[in-house]
């Protein structure tokens, strides 16, 4: 993402955000975070559309982010949306870590109830129970909104294109 739609996301200027990555330059690598050259500006000015009056009033060449330098900008910026956004990432790596370690524990267990069965029909009986044991165990995911457009059967179309 470029340093102006980052800037908007998370609330600040986009001088601003830019003078707290120069500030922070040990946490921007290249895979994280560069300037794009003259003419990558010019062709990216003619692909979406920017009008040469605001690329010129940029005194630098604006700066690129991937997803890691955009993580990495929430973790230095002040704003609250910055802040709320690093809170999120963190809570969404703690979560990740919950998962693996109940996978984890899920492999060793069953490693354990296969080594204790010899029989090969009873040692899937045991497996199948011993899962579905743990599946209630684990803690459900919260079913997702689904996106996109929904359809409300309440409200017919009539042939016209109207509503009725």
């Amino acid at each position: 993402m470029l340093d102006s739609d980052l800037a908007e996301v998370y609330g600040v200027e986009t001088g601003a955000l830019n003078r707290a990555v120069d500030r922070n330059q040990e946490r921007f690598p290249d895979e994280f975070a560069f300037r794009v050259n003259a003419e990558e500006w010019d062709n990216l000015k003619c692909q979406i559309g920017i009008s040469s009056s605001w690329g010129g009033r940029r005194r630098a060449l604006p700066r690129v982010f991937t997803e890691y330098g955009a993580t990495a900008l929430s973790m230095i910026l002040k704003s609250e949306r910055a802040v709320a956004a690093s809170v999120q990432i963190i809570r969404a790596f703690v979560r990740l870590r919950h998962v693996l370690d109940a996978n984890q524990a899920l492999a060793r267990r069953i490693e354990e109830l296969a080594a204790k069965v010899g029989d090969h029909d009873k040692a899937f009986a045991v497996v199948f129970e011993e899962l579905k044991r743990l599946a209630v165990d684990i803690a459900p995911e919260r079913p997702r909104e689904r996106i996109g457009f929904k359809a409300n059967p309440d409200r017919a179309i009539t042939g016209k294109g109207r509503r009725g």
